[in-house]
């Protein structure tokens, strides 16, 4: 009997040698006397892995193509002479294969001497002792002594490499499989490691001899984990020891949504390994999610509840008990004295689905008003708000897959390969593959240095004129009849394109009229709207480049209009698909975070919706729309907005225009924050609850692709409690009931009120891995690619989208346009990275400027600058390089003392209050001190940080005397 492959079975904690075939055409052939047909292009390794014999390998793995040098998985093939390496060798029909001969075994065992003979013989004290593939290939093949010492030439004595914070490189260690080398290349596509020398002298060299902090490797771990023996380790291994269980979770860092066994000893973390069922990220990782997890056991982790009257009073170590109901006494009584508008709340984007979900159900129906919103609105609004009109529904349309597919990729206001890294590396691997690249951005981001990159186009438009870009895009593709008419006229709405048509194609859109505007050449527009066009398959990513802008929602439904007019919505390869910034941004935006938008985006005046909400939850709810957060902030000034809970953000440094922010957070009789640690907006608060990270939680979270993930907890909560607890106590005390065991309960009622989420449940997350929404009857089990058929709407809609130029410009004033974004390295507002060895790539903010730009202004590498706006004044070092155009300067936000926000303007979105981060005019000079702000941020930090510590040895004094 043929035993048949099912592709359901794969173990995802073995490695079957080489990659999967996706061939659909079956080979049967014997392997040791089993039957087994596999696709087509299956290797015999592979092939034999499957039906559950294993052959010896060093060099080979199955996520790298297969590359034949260590010999060891050699086999003999009847009719074949010799014996071929079986990672090379592919199958082929009625093939029969011999893995265990007598002659096989011999030949194993001399080559594994060879490999022994060069190798350090420390297996007991190695720390890859247990968890080392030369050790256990040794082992199998029945080695028992070596013929060869160490009195010949050998690398034992070669020099240990520690730069790196995570990882430590020991060449002596090294048997040069060059299976680090090729993970680099084929996985991470940044080509950092090579093998330098020839024959015995052959090593593994990161860049050009230099050391690995030095050189280009980006610290993803890929060939960490690539490596087979110690010679690439990670330092919490050689310090701890091997891991003795693992859990699989979810990444709590973008919105890629990595999944990683957290390896365990005891509720310690050894190391976060990316786990290969991970449909997301499919067994890679960046250096954030595999490395940067030391902040969940910081000792600056707030641990005990702590309450104040007065932001400028010593904190008070309080119980739970006493921290919930001093919360709720001062949110019931600012109400009484205020009116019940007076209160609100934020949900985070970083936490779980079912913590977001509960902090809104508290607002609505706990504080009985709509004030809720969310660092989402703060980010990515305009894409529910652009995407829901012109394609109906407010997320994207793809899996990260999906790309694998592209023969044209637009990336439009991202910067993949810092952002969403392991994205980044998928994109790059089909770049190399031929498909073709544009990008609009002002600055040159790393996509444009991809290694084998070829005819790249780089639009970079100068900040603010996103419409005009996209407008003169579509203008070309019109005029020059590219567009897509049979889908146009299957699925849209007639009336809607031809509105279009007309208003896209006026001359103020062609690119010649734009140009001026832009900064772009006219050409070089038309030759990326022909590429994009013209490409069988052509996908549109996008970031915060697009949406942080006045214009956001606009520019969404501009690139809407891109797709649906060349036809590139609804199958592999296309689509229009945001890269969300933080982990649980789409999941805050889809759990009903809005003062609009119950979960589900139903909005609070639909009656039958919100009837459904009131049923299930027993309250009646408010139907108007509630207050944003710069509403909640110019309310709190006016002094009738008098108290706020805010669940795991830190408006106060991630909001714009940070004078206004604080003096809103002054203004509040009570602040409430829940966070891991004391951040920026905690320093003005009143009460500090606990907050858990990632690793001390259940839940799940939903990534960029709309794939819902599970979460797991792997440790106990440091505070006690999981955050989804603080917010049932909370109402509880305020007298609204919530009672749930588990947050599975949780899930369960979102999917009863929310039809995207209907057929999503745990036990059905735990059979499929992972769910991408809508998940429902029409779809029970779920929906990888949006729009196959038709749209939500009936028929995409066409928008018109007219460039109305930002009110922010230029001027002889304020001469330059600063525009902000992230670092590889960091997160967000870097609450996080700042606290693990993240800090050795970035450990303060800079700005970047044009070599122009500074030569006329007299300002050298390094140089303190002094940067004023209409919003404010801060000070960073300047930071020359070529990859800002003249006149635009960038810097990145990780840092609160580097007070990036107190100079952008609170201009927003029109449709949705998102900041327009991305448009700062501003003005330059050396100084030689920090900005009066930054003078006062260093003084109430230390203030702030002596006030907790007060708080604390005061309880450990009472602790003491108590004991005595």
């Amino acid at each position: 009997m043929v035993e048949i492959f099912d592709p359901k079975t794969i173990d995802f904690d073995k490695d079957y040698g080489t990659p999967a075939s996706q061939s659909s055409t079956m080979l049967s052939l014997n392997i040791d006397g089993t039957d087994i047909a596999v696709p087509e292009g299956t290797s015999v390794l592979r092939a034999a892995a499957l039906a559950g014999i294993n052959i010896p390998k060093l060099c080979a793995s199955d996520n790298l193509e297969a590359f034949g040098s260590c010999r060891m998985c050699t086999v003999q093939i009847e009719g074949r002479r010799g014996y071929p390496a079986s990672c090379t060798t592919p199958v082929a029909e009625n093939m029969r294969v011999s893995t265990q001969t007598e002659s096989l075994a011999k030949l194993r065992r001399n080559i594994m001497e060879l490999y022994i003979s060069d190798h350090p013989l420390d297996c007991l004290t190695c720390p890859a002792n247990g968890d080392c593939e030369l050790q256990d290939v040794a082992g199998a093949v029945g080695l028992r002594e070596v013929r060869y010492g160490f009195e010949g030439e050998n690398h034992l004595q070669a020099e240990k490499d520690t730069s790196n914070p995570y990882f430590t490189y020991d060449p002596s260690k090294c048997i040069v499989c060059s299976r680090c080398v090729r993970a680099c290349e084929e996985v991470q596509g940044t080509f950092a490691l090579t093998v330098e020398g020839r024959g015995f002298d052959s090593k593994i060299a990161a860049g050009q001899n230099g050391s690995f902090l030095e050189s280009d490797c980006v610290s993803c771990g890929a060939c960490v984990q690539a490596c087979p023996t110690s010679t690439l380790i990670e330092n919490t291994v050689v310090d701890m020891g091997q891991p003795e269980h693992s859990v699989v979770t979810t990444c709590a860092y973008c919105g890629v949504g990595c999944s990683f066994k957290a390896e365990m000893k005891g509720d310690k973390v050894v190391r976060m390994v990316p786990y290969k069922g991970g449909q997301a990220n499919q067994g890679h990782s960046c250096v954030k999610g595999r490395f940067a997890f030391g902040y969940a056991t910081h000792k600056d982790r707030i641990v005990d509840p702590m309450i104040r009257d007065d932001i400028h009073q010593p904190w008070r170590k309080v119980s739970w008990q006493e921290a919930i109901e001093f919360s709720a006494k001062k949110l019931r009584a600012t109400q009484e004295k205020y009116g019940k508008q007076s209160i609100g709340g934020i949900t985070s984007s970083r936490c779980t689905n079912e913590e977001t979900y509960l902090v809104q159900k508290l607002i609505r129906a706990a504080f009985g008003n709509n004030n809720t919103d969310t660092c989402a609105r703060v980010c990515h609004s305009p894409t529910g708000y652009g995407l829901k009109t012109t394609l109906g529904e407010s997320a994207g349309t793809q899996t990260f897959d999906s790309v694998k597919h592209s023969d044209c990729i637009l990336v439009i206001g991202a910067n993949p390969t810092d952002a969403h890294p392991v994205f980044g590396s998928m994109l790059r691997k089909r770049l190399r593959e031929g498909a073709k690249l544009i990008v609009a951005d002002p600055r040159k981001i790393d996509l444009l240095n991809t290694p084998h990159l070829t005819n790249a186009i780089h639009l970079p438009l100068r900040p603010g004129t996103n419409v005009a870009l996209v407008n003169a895009l579509a203008h070309t593709i019109m005029q020059e009849k590219l567009h897509d008419q049979t889908f146009i006229d299957e699925r849209c709405d007639d009336i809607a394109f031809k509105k279009w048509q007309t208003f896209i194609l006026e001359e103020k859109n062609s690119p010649e009229a734009m140009q001026s505007v832009t900064g772009v050449p006219a050409e070089d527009i038309r030759r990326a709207a022909r590429e994009y066009a013209k490409a069988g398959n052509g996908a549109i990513y996008y970031g915060l480049g697009v949406t942080e802008h006045s214009q956001g929602s606009t520019m969404v439904m501009g690139i809407a209009n891109l797709a649906l007019a060349t036809g590139n919505i609804g199958r592999e390869g296309v689509g229009v698909n945001p890269l969300r910034g933080q982990n649980n941004v789409q999941g805050s935006c889809d759990m009903g975070s809005f003062p609009h938008e119950l979960p589900g985006y139903q909005h609070v005046s639909d009656d039958i919706a919100r009837g459904h909400f009131e049923k299930v939850w027993g309250v009646e709810l408010d139907h108007e729309p509630g207050l944003r957060i710069p509403n909640m902030f110019d309310a709190a000034i006016a002094g009738k907005f008098k108290a706020m809970y805010v669940q795991g953000e830190d408006i106060a440094q991630s909001d714009p225009n940070t004078h206004h922010v604080e003096k809103a957070l002054k203004s509040l009789d009570c602040l409430i924050v829940q966070d891991i640690f004391l951040n920026e907006t905690a320093k003005f608060a009143h009460v500090l609850l606990p907050g858990s990270t990632f690793l001390e939680k259940n839940g799940t979270f939903t990534n960029a692709e709309r794939r819902i993930n599970r979460v797991r907890k792997v440790m106990p909560a440091l505070g006690g409690k999981e955050d989804w607890e603080v917010t049932v106590d909370l109402a509880n005390a305020l007298g609204y009931p919530m009672n749930y065991q588990h947050p599975s309960e949780i899930m369960d009622e979102i999917a009863s009120l929310t039809p995207s989420f209907s057929g999503v449940s745990y036990q059905k997350l735990e059979e499929q891995g992972s769910i991408q929404w809508p998940c429902n009857e029409q779809y029970p089990d779920g929906t990888p690619t949006m729009h196959e058929v038709d749209f939500p709407i009936g028929k995409g809609n066409f928008a018109i989208t007219q460039y109305l130029a930002t009110e922010e410009k230029a001027s002889r004033r304020f001469p330059l346009l600063l525009t902000t974004g992230r670092i590889l390295s960091q997160y967000n507002v870097g609450a996080q990275t700042r606290r693990t060895d993240n800090q050795a790539w970035h450990d303060e903010d800079k700005l970047e400027l044009h070599p122009s730009d500074a030569e006329l202004r007299g300002i050298k590498q390094d140089d303190w600058l002094g940067i004023t706006s209409r919003a404010g004044h801060t000070v960073l070092r300047a930071c020359i390089n070529d990859r800002m155009q003249p006149g635009v300067v960038y810097t990145t936000f990780h840092h609160p003392h580097s007070g990036a926000n107190v100079i952008t303007t609170d201009n927003s979105d029109w449709a949705t209050n998102c900041p327009e981060y991305k448009v700062t005019a501003v003005q330059l000079e050396k100084v030689s001190q920090p900005s009066v702000w930054q003078k006062e941020f260093v003084d109430f930090h230390k203030k702030q940080i002596n006030l907790l510590e007060q708080g604390i040895d005061n309880d450990n004094s009472q602790h003491k005397d108590a004991v005595k």
